[in-house]
C-alpha cells in the first residue's frame, strides 16, 4: 500500500535557455518555443524557486522582451523567487532575460552586459559594379528600397535607422533600470555595449554575486532540495548533428558566441 509524502523535498525548477534568441530558427530561444516549458516550470510541484541556466549572446530584442516578461509574470502570480545563473555568456538580449530573475549569479569567467542595439550589414555595390552588374529595383514608396547592400549608403537612410535603434536602447535600458534599480553603480555608464567579467559584472550591480546553480540552491533552500530541468525540445536530427540546416544553425550560433570570447 503507497502512501503520500507528508513533507516532500523542495524542488527547484531548472529553465534552461541556452542559444541564440530569435523568433525563428530550430534551436533558437523564442517565446512561441519557450511559453509551454516555463509555463509547466512555475505551476509543477509548487516550487520554492525558479532557476534560470543562462547562456547566449543575445539576438531578438522583442523575443528577449516577450520571454523575460513572461517569467515576471509568472514569478509574480506564483509568488516564486527567481535566480539566474550565467555560465558563458549572458550578452545583450541574453543579459535581458537575466534581468528577469530577482537575483544574477555568475560564474568568475561569465561574459556578462552588452547593453545595446546593433544592425549589421554589407555593402555589395562596387563589387557589383567591377563584374558588370546591374541592380534594378522598382518600388512604390520612397523609402521602400532604404539600405539597400547593393546601393551605395545614404545618410537619410542612416538617419532612419538610427532612428529606430536608439529608442530600442532605452527600452533595453529601461529594462534594465527597472530591475536591477539601485544596485547599478553609480558613476558609470554602463550602456554602451561593454562587457565585463564575472566580478567586474558585480562591481558594476548587473549581477549579485559568484555562484554556481545546483550549490547556490541547496545553500537557500536547503541540503535536499530536488532540481527538476525544463528546456525546450529539439528535433531528434539536430540533437544528433544532422541535416544541412542544423550545421548552419550551428556555426551561426557559434559567430554568435565567438564575439564575446566563447566557443561552442
Amino acid at each position: 500500500m503507497r502512501f503520500p509524502l507528508i513533507n516532500p523535498a523542495p524542488s527547484v525548477a531548472v529553465i534552461r535557455l541556452h542559444g541564440q534568441i530569435a523568433a525563428h530558427g530550430r534551436g533558437a530561444l523564442s517565446d512561441a518555443a519557450l511559453a509551454a516549458t516555463i509555463e509547466r516550470a512555475f505551476r509543477r510541484r509548487r516550487p520554492v524557486a525558479v532557476a534560470l541556466s543562462i547562456n547566449s549572446p543575445g539576438g531578438s530584442p522583442v523575443q528577449s522582451g516577450l520571454i523575460a516578461a513572461r517569467i515576471r509574470r509568472l514569478a509574480d502570480e506564483r509568488e516564486v523567487p527567481v535566480h539566474a545563473f550565467v555560465e558563458d555568456v549572458a550578452a545583450s538580449g541574453g543579459y535581458w532575460l537575466a534581468t528577469a530573475a530577482d537575483q544574477i549569479w555568475a560564474d568568475a569567467a561569465s561574459i556578462l552586459g552588452s547593453i545595446g542595439v546593433i544592425s549589421a550589414s554589407f555593402g555589395f555595390q562596387e563589387l557589383i559594379a567591377r563584374h558588370g552588374i546591374e541592380r534594378r529595383v522598382h518600388t512604390a514608396g520612397g523609402s521602400k528600397s532604404w539600405l539597400d547592400p547593393f546601393r551605395p549608403e545614404k545618410p537619410e537612410d542612416v538617419a532612419r535607422l538610427n532612428a529606430i535603434l536608439e529608442p530600442m536602447h532605452e527600452i533595453f535600458k529601461e529594462q534594465v533600470r527597472s530591475r536591477r534599480g539601485a544596485k547599478l553603480a553609480e558613476g558609470r555608464d554602463l550602456f554602451t555595449g561593454e562587457v565585463w567579467l564575472g566580478q567586474g559584472a558585480v562591481d558594476m550591480g548587473l549581477a549579485d554575486g559568484l555562484a554556481h546553480l545546483q550549490p547556490k540552491m541547496r545553500a537557500l533552500y536547503g541540503d535536499d532540495v530536488r532540481f527538476l530541468q525544463y528546456g525546450a525540445r529539439q528535433p531528434f536530427l539536430r540533437r544528433i548533428g544532422f541535416s544541412a540546416e542544423s550545421v548552419i544553425d550551428a556555426a551561426e550560433e557559434a559567430a554568435a558566441f565567438a564575439r564575446f570570447g566563447a566557443s561552442r
